[in-house]
């Protein structure tokens, strides 16, 4: 009969409260950052002004100057990031910082680039006068300072980019030339006439830090130097020498031998046969070697046999030049000098000398007494038009589409050689072999006088006080931090190692050695009034003022007929290696020394060596207190980036494609002191990472709607779930300030992401939807679940603002429109009564317990025997004490997310589930038994008791009374 039929259900889903948020799952990064960008604008400036009122300690992050040259490639994003991470978690941790970015604007890669706009136009630089030229490169440099600006903000970069500094802002320039004043002051400063790494190509000096070593093919050649003078040169001996430079020997003027080497004669007796070509040796030939060496000097020679005739101790020898006889030029005697440096590890035991072209030959020939050393080789990698039979042949061709390669003076001096029939043998060999660091094009030693800063000469100054700049630089790096540490290890072994500091270039662009030299005495002038007129007219008008204004406006009453005007521009590490001085002195809110250097591992060699030198040799310590480095960026196979390669990966793409948030979160997840990974497969690893913290935030979002304090619950009241999520917070708290306080933003990025996935995601929202959803809104456990949810909630959004700011920002002013920026937050203190070490230890053993119910629970789905876990009643065996101690006052199926659970004490039957890496717990995976709530879909016999609600559970008929009740 229609009276007996039961009452429709009634539709519960507006009583259920569902999280209720608008902060999307789609995060629509690339077009929600720019938004969020507008919003920053001042922040920065917010932000110092906030923690100066609060009277915060100051941070000082010195900014490594990016070069001015190009758009952002993937390392300038890697590294303005972790620049970032610094910033903004000092921020969050309460210091006021200070970040003033700038940019690298003198030197040569700018010089080229102009150069090549004028060889578009049919013009030469030589055609150009030098403020013109000087000009294209300022106008040139500022353009990119402005692209790489809007690159670097585009990721979120904050810093004071309004002041931001450039080594070619007028100011710098004058603060360049009074550091370099202080050296010509100090006597630190001398010219020396010595071979240094030369660049034909770009015709200018390098410093080792220009220089890298390539993979390169050169000719070998043997040479016979006959012997005049000595007790083998009645027998027509000869020393043989080896060397990958035959353009090297027109500039020979010694051998160089170990006394610790065993020296003999060694005389031909026959010649292989069966050859393509006639061997230069032949039989009789005396030829003087290493013992050492012998066997391999025989098989380049095509000797098929020879006997040892004699020993032979090289001291006192003269040689003949190999090419003597074909130019009086080469007539000079060849002494035996004996040298340190000499090993009969390759070669022929002895080392042709060219004083000119080679530091060691250079040190060895100063050792010997001798004082001249010969030009050979023009700044264009030309001989000289005094080297006879070779005059105007090149080195390296400089001009056209060869440009780098080798040109025909070795081939010539070969040629020279057979002619002269000295030239035993030749070959050719793949080494490592220096190149310039900018034009990729091979270098030469070539002697040429230089400016230099003395390495190892005492000073008596207030700030050496009486000590080298060596030993005050390596003092120094004995005080500073490092991280990682193994690069306290390579800096000190590179300027352990290192040969004075050239800092002179023959170019145009840059800031100049401005000062003056007696042309008598050879000696800079020092005077205070001088340098102080340089340095007011380079600050007015810029360094072009020591270069267009007469040398009588700054000489004063000084003779210019009697002084050199230096036109030489400074080494652009010195540019660099002086930002200290301009950046960190003579500003506001700031200070000296900076908290913090952060650049690649490859300036230990660069800007953190040549600002560790300036500032030791001016002002007796480092600029910095530490020092931060970080390895390269590669692709996915480890493999350099190279856009010949086609594996380079642009920011730009990546913000475009997927935002900045995603770069800024690989940045974060990496382990930035090794060289990192980077790529698509790469970036979608983090992108699923980063979609995985948004879903936690955007459910505590949703969680927490209607939030307010009435409903907040005391710590000491509330369950066991929630002290244990607290104690994780208390846990958490000290390794986000640890781990940023020594700058592994690896170790925040991780256990954050861990806490969101496991602790949260896995255990607290599995557990506690239930209650979020269908408890009373009064209810102590519900009110105690939010209460920990706004407690998360306030902490992640701080915590994990640094890595990825853009989101923590959304999700901030999503919850608290009216709040101000997320970003102008303080870490909020975490109090110890948190700690609960006890409940770590609970939770520890529930979950293993629960993860057998689950094993349990999942075998009986795969077999069909069961849906969800709603619809089973587990019974669960607990034969160890210390788990079921674990579960007492829990209620089992919440905790097992089940409707129904059994606790039983003991091993259980036989055949139950156990999994063997949790023992004492065994499961028999029953159904559960009563009917399903319509509200929270639990199967439980209880359902229908409360009259009112015949369809629900009592403790959903509870909830649904009080919000009809609510809303009467």
């Amino acid at each position: 009969m229609a009276d007996d039929a039961a009452p429709a259900s009634r539709d519960y889903r507006e009583t259920v409260f569902l999280p209720d948020t608008p902060f999307p799952m789609r995060a629509g990064l690339p077009v929600k950052e720019p938004e969020i960008l507008a919003r920053w604008e001042d922040l920065y400036a917010r932000l110092r002004a906030d923690r100066q009122g609060r009277g915060a300690p100051l941070f000082v992050l010195h900014d490594g100057p990016p070069y001015a040259n190009g758009a952002i490639h993937i390392g300038h994003a890697l590294q303005k990031t972790l620049k970032d991470f610094v910033v903004r978690s000092r921020f969050a941790l309460g210091f006021d910082v200070d970040y003033v970015p700038g940019w690298d604007c003198h030197g040569l890669p700018i010089e080229w680039k102009i150069e090549e706009e004028l060889r578009g136009q049919g013009r030469r630089k030589e055609d150009v006068s030098k403020a013109e030229f000087r000009e294209r490169c300022r106008a040139y440099a500022a353009q990119w300072i402005e692209v790489q600006k809007a690159g670097f903000k585009r990721l979120g970069v904050l810093g004071d980019w309004d002041n931001r500094y450039a080594t070619m802002d007028y100011g710098s320039e004058a603060a360049i030339v009074a550091e370099f004043h202080k050296f010509v002051v100090s006597g630190q400063l001398y010219r020396g006439s010595k071979p240094v790494m030369w660049s034909p190509v770009e015709r200018t000096a390098l410093a080792d830090a220009e220089v890298e070593y390539h993979d390169h093919f050169s000719p070998t050649v043997w040479v016979k130097f006959p012997v005049v003078e000595g007790p083998t040169a009645a027998d027509g001996a000869a020393v043989v020498i080896w060397t990958t430079t035959p353009w090297t020997l027109p500039a020979n003027r010694a051998i160089a031998f170990s006394p610790e080497i065993a020296y003999a004669v060694y005389e031909v007796e026959a010649m292989e046969t069966g050859l393509d070509f006639e061997p230069w040796a032949r039989a009789g030939d005396r030829l003087i070697v290493a013992d050492a060496r012998a066997a391999d000097v025989a098989a380049a020679a095509k000797i098929a046999r020879w006997r040892r005739v004699e020993d032979v101790d090289p001291s006192g020898m003269t040689c003949r030049h190999p090419l003597a006889a074909l130019d009086d030029h080469y007539g000079f005697a060849v002494p035996m000098l004996s040298g340190d440096h000499v090993t009969d590890d390759a070669g022929t035991g002895f080392v042709h000398t060219a004083p000119g072209h080679g530091v060691d030959d250079y040190l060895v020939w100063l050792a010997h007494g001798h004082r001249e050393i010969p030009e050979t080789v023009d700044a264009d990698g030309a001989y000289q038009p005094h080297v006879a039979l070779f005059a105007g042949l090149k080195v390296l061709e400089t001009e056209g589409k060869k440009a780098g390669k080798f040109g025909p003076a070795n081939g010539a001096v070969m040629e020279k050689l057979v002619e002269a029939g000295n030239l035993l043998a030749r070959g050719r060999l793949e080494h490592s072999y220096p190149h310039s660091w900018r034009s990729k094009a091979p270098v030469i030693f070539r002697n040429t006088p230089q400016w230099f800063i003395r390495m190892d000469e005492a000073v008596d100054t207030p700030e050496l006080k009486g000590a080298t700049l060596r030993e005050t630089a390596l003092k120094a790096i004995a005080a500073t931090a490092f991280y990682p540490e193994a690069g306290r290890n390579r800096i000190r072994s590179m300027v352990e190692g290192r040969p004075d500091w050239l800092i002179s270039r023959q170019r145009a662009w840059g800031a100049p050695l401005a000062m003056f030299v007696d042309k008598e005495t050879h000696q800079p002038l020092v005077d205070a009034e001088v340098n102080r007129r340089i340095v007011e007219a380079i600050n007015a008008r810029g360094a072009d003022a020591w270069f267009t204004e007469p040398a009588e406006s700054f000489l004063g009453g000084h003779d210019p007929d009697r002084y050199e005007k230096v036109e030489d521009i400074l080494d652009v590490w010195f540019d660099s290696g002086s930002t200290h001085a301009f950046t960190l002195e003579g500003r506001e809110n700031t200070r000296w020394p900076a908290d913090l250097y952060l650049e690649g591992s490859d300036q230990h060699r660069g800007w953190f060596q040549s600002s560790l030198l300036e500032s030791a040799g001016t002002r007796g310590r480092a600029p910095y207190d530490a020092v931060m480095t970080h390895g390269f960026t590669v692709d996915e196979n480890g493999e350099k980036m190279s856009k010949s390669k086609g594996n380079t990966l642009e920011p730009d793409t990546v913000i475009r494609e997927s935002g900045a948030e995603i770069l800024r979160l690989w940045a974060a997840m990496v382990d930035y002191a090794e060289d990192q990974k980077i790529g698509k497969t790469i970036l979608a690893t983090t992108t699923d990472a980063y979609r995985k913290l948004r879903n936690t935030l955007r459910y505590l979002l949703g969680a927490l709607a209607g939030f307010s304090e009435a409903e907040r619950v005391d710590p000491a009241d509330m369950p066991p779930l929630e002290r244990y999520i607290l104690h994780r917070l208390h846990e958490l708290d000290g390794q986000v300030r640890e781990a940023y306080g020594r700058y592994s933003f690896q170790d925040v990025a991780r256990p954050l992401t861990e806490f969101c996935q496991t602790d949260l995601s896995a255990l607290f929202f599995d557990i506690r939807r239930d209650a979020l959803y269908c408890d009373r809104p009064d209810s102590l456990k519900r009110r105690s679940a939010r209460t920990v949810m706004d407690l998360v909630f306030e902490r992640l959004t701080i915590w994990l603002a640094p890595l990825i700011p853009f989101t923590m920002e959304e999700a901030w002013t999503t919850r608290f429109p009216e709040a101000g920026s997320n970003c102008l937050r303080i870490f909020p203190e975490t109090p110890a009564a948190w700690s609960h070490p006890a409940e770590a230890d609970r939770w520890a053993k529930v979950q293993a317990v629960t993860s057998v119910v689950m094993g349990a629970l999942e075998a009986e789905r795969r077999e069909k025997r069961l849906g969800g876990p709603l619809e089973a009643a587990p019974v669960v065996h607990v034969d160890d004490a210390g788990l079921l101690a674990a579960l007492e006052g829990l209620d089992p199926a919440e905790v097992f997310r089940t409707s129904q659970a059994t606790l039983v004490a003991g091993a259980g039957p036989e055949g139950a589930f156990a999994l063997v890496e949790v023992p004492g717990v065994r499961v028999e995976p029953r159904r559960a038994e009563g009917r399903k709530c319509a509200r929270s879909w639990r199967i439980l016999p209880e359902v229908g008791q409360d009259p009112r609600y015949p369809d629900l559970s009592l403790r959903d008929a509870e909830a649904v009374a009080a919000w009809d009740a609510a809303r009467v």
